[in-house]
């Protein structure tokens, strides 16, 4: 029974129909007071999705261990004994990609501590600075050594083999492609020899790279990149349903199953993919905690071996539980149905990284 202060008035803010008791018998409104506060709002949200009932839970489970299970279930007509597919593809979704987002990369290192003599000293890495010079007076022209401590700074630099310039071991730039600048990359495609030039894609993404590199370290445009990319993937996972169900609607009986049934089982499919990853995001995230034995590390190796195959093989169970092929039919079908989203996908994140390259600023 809800808490919520019921209004005098007994007229339905809805549909303006008389109440007498809690609910509207015209439209099933309660007739409560409206003004709510944030964290009712909050979580009358989750409510919504997840009915916090043994829906959610039944639901997640058969999901999760039971392939085609719900689709059959909501075709069958079994409307709510589980939470409707769009609502769970959507809460799934919404939950992977927050929790996702608020784990942010580890940053790498930005200081290097060099020992000469009894002294240690930090200073920045070289690959660090956004500087022309990748160099000692490099660093003092900044202001961020002094001229007394440069030449000491240049044998510490020589002698500590993780920060010499030469060194296989040191971190370099993320990507050395021979050019300065655009003047320079210009200049060698207008009055260079034939072997010096390039070829028109790979002059764009040249003359970007330079472009970007003018107001961004290597590692803001690596971070750059993979923000925007990561951020957007769920409207490209999102737009991608639409031709996975497409090629399910191909490759069956068009009298016995229409789109409308393939795209139920597709928003099931993508929901229980989007659920294993969170599942591996989090488990790849604490194990680390427990500890680095090497049962540990076995332990972690494992669980997301399993989990990367559940992942793979969950589609072949699924597809002929929801067709109800032959066994031999249905996994012909389930891998010729794979190779093409293999390469449908491929395509897509090439042209979706390019795009994402292209508007980095």
């Amino acid at each position: 029974m809800s808490k919520e202060k019921i209004r005098i008035d007994k007229t339905c803010l809805n549909c303006n129909h008389v109440v007498d008791q809690r609910y509207c018998p015209n439209c099933g409104q309660q007739n409560t007071v409206s003004t709510k506060t944030f964290h009712h709002l909050f979580i009358h949200f989750f409510e919504d999705l997840t009915h916090y009932d043994n829906a959610f839970w039944k639901t997640i489970i058969n999901l999760f261990f039971k392939p085609a299970a719900l689709s059959k279930a909501y075709l069958a007509g079994k409307r709510l004994s589980f939470l409707a597919p769009v609502r769970l593809y959507i809460f799934i979704s919404f939950i992977t990609f927050l929790l996702i987002s608020l784990f942010p990369n580890e940053k790498p290192k930005k200081f290097e501590t060099a020992t000469i003599g009894k002294t240690k000293l930090t200073i920045p890495k070289i690959d660090s600075l956004h500087i022309e010079e990748k160099s000692i007076d490099g660093l003092t022209k900044v202001g961020i050594l002094s001229q007394n401590n440069n030449d000491t700074i240049k044998k510490i630099l020589l002698q500590t083999n993780d920060i010499q310039k030469n060194d296989t071991t040191n971190k370099k730039e993320v990507a050395d492609f021979g050019y300065k600048s655009v003047t320079e990359l210009d200049s060698i495609q207008k009055h260079g020899l034939d072997n010096s030039k390039v070829g028109g894609s790979e002059y764009w993404f040249l003359k970007k790279w330079l472009e970007v590199k003018k107001e961004n370290t290597n590692e803001q445009i690596s971070k750059k990149f993979s923000d925007s990319f990561t951020n957007n993937l769920p409207k490209v996972l999102f737009l991608y349903m639409p031709i996975f169900a497409l090629i399910l609607w191909f490759l069956h009986d068009k009298k016995r199953w229409n789109y409308f049934d393939n795209g139920i089982f597709t928003l099931h499919y993508f929901s229980f993919l989007l659920l294993i990853i969170l599942i591996l995001f989090f488990t790849d995230k604490i194990f680390p905690l427990l500890g680095k034995t090497p049962e540990i590390e076995w332990a972690r190796f494992s669980f997301n071996s399993l989990g990367v195959f559940w992942m793979i093989y969950y589609f072949f169970p699924a597809h002929r539980r929801f067709y109800g092929e032959k066994i031999i039919t249905s996994f012909i079908k389930s891998c010729a149905i794979v190779v093409i989203n293999f390469i449908i996908v491929s395509i897509l994140l090439v042209l979706f990284a390019l795009y994402t390259y292209s508007n980095i600023h």
